[in-house]
C-alpha cells in the first residue's frame, strides 16, 4: 500500500514504539488524523513537556521531575532494602502492592549479550556507588522470570553479595516470561513477600 509521505513518516515513527507492529502504527496513525488539531497540539505538547521537564533521578535512576525522585526524598522509607528493578514501570508495580517500604535502583534494562546488552549499558555503576555508604543491609532483585531477568539478576547477586551480604530474589510466584508490569496486587505481593536469598 503507498502512502503520502508525511503519512508514511508518521507510521514509520509509530512502528518504533514498543509493541507497535505495522498494523497498529497504521490505526494509531489514522486515528491520529482524524483527532482535531487542538488534540494533536496537547498530544505533541505532552510528549515534548515530558522530554524537557523528566530525567533521570541522581539516586535511584526512575524517572522524576527533580534532580531525586519523591521516594528518594520520603524519610519514612527504609533505606536499608534495596531493590533493584529493570525499568521505570516496574517501581508503579512495586509501588501498587502498598507493602514494600524499602528504596528502589532502576537498571533501565537487562542483561542481553544477543542484543549487545551487557553490564556497561545498565545502570550497574551507579548501583555499586549507591552501596558505598555501607547503609543498604539487603537487597532484593526483582527482575523478570525471564531468560534475562534470570541472568541479570544471578551477575548483580554474584556481584553485590560481597558487598551487601544479603541478596534476595523475588519468589517465583511470577510466571516465568511474565512482566512485573501485568502481575496482578496479589501475585506481586506473594512473590515480595516469599523471595529467596541468593
Amino acid at each position: 500500500m503507498v502512502f503520502a509521505r508525511p503519512l508514511a513518516e508518521l507510521i514509520a515513527e509509530l512502528e518504533r514504539l514498543p509493541g507497535v507492529g505495522p498494523k497498529s502504527a497504521q490505526r494509531l496513525a489514522y486515528h491520529l488524523l482524524r483527532v482535531t488539531d487542538e488534540e494533536a497540539t496537547r498530544l505533541a505538547g505532552a510528549i515534548r513537556n515530558a522530554k524537557e521537564k523528566l530525567r533521570f533521578c541522581a539516586s535511584c535512576q526512575n524517572i522524576s521531575e527533580a534532580e531525586i525522585c519523591d521516594t528518594c526524598r520520603d524519610g519514612r522509607r527504609d533505606r536499608t532494602t534495596l531493590c533493584v528493578i529493570a525499568e521505570p514501570r516496574d517501581v508503579a508495580a512495586m509501588e501498587r502492592i502498598n507493602e514494600y517500604r524499602g528504596l528502589y535502583h532502576v537498571l533501565h534494562g537487562l542483561l542481553s549479550p544477543m542484543d549487545g546488552v551487557g553490564p556497561e549499558q545498565l545502570r550497574v555503576k551507579e548501583l555499586l556507588n549507591r552501596l558505598g555508604s555501607g547503609e543498604v543491609e539487603e537487597i532484593i532483585l526483582a527482575t523478570n522470570p525471564t531468560v534475562e531477568g534470570d541472568a541479570t539478576a544471578l551477575y548483580l547477586a554474584r556481584l553485590l553479595k560481597p558487598i551487601v551480604g544479603k541478596v534476595s530474589r523475588l519468589a517465583h510466584g511470577m510466571p516465568v516470561g511474565g512482566e512485573l508490569d501485568y502481575a496482578d496486587s496479589a501475585t506481586l505481593l506473594s512473590a515480595l513477600e516469599f523471595r529467596r536469598e541468593m
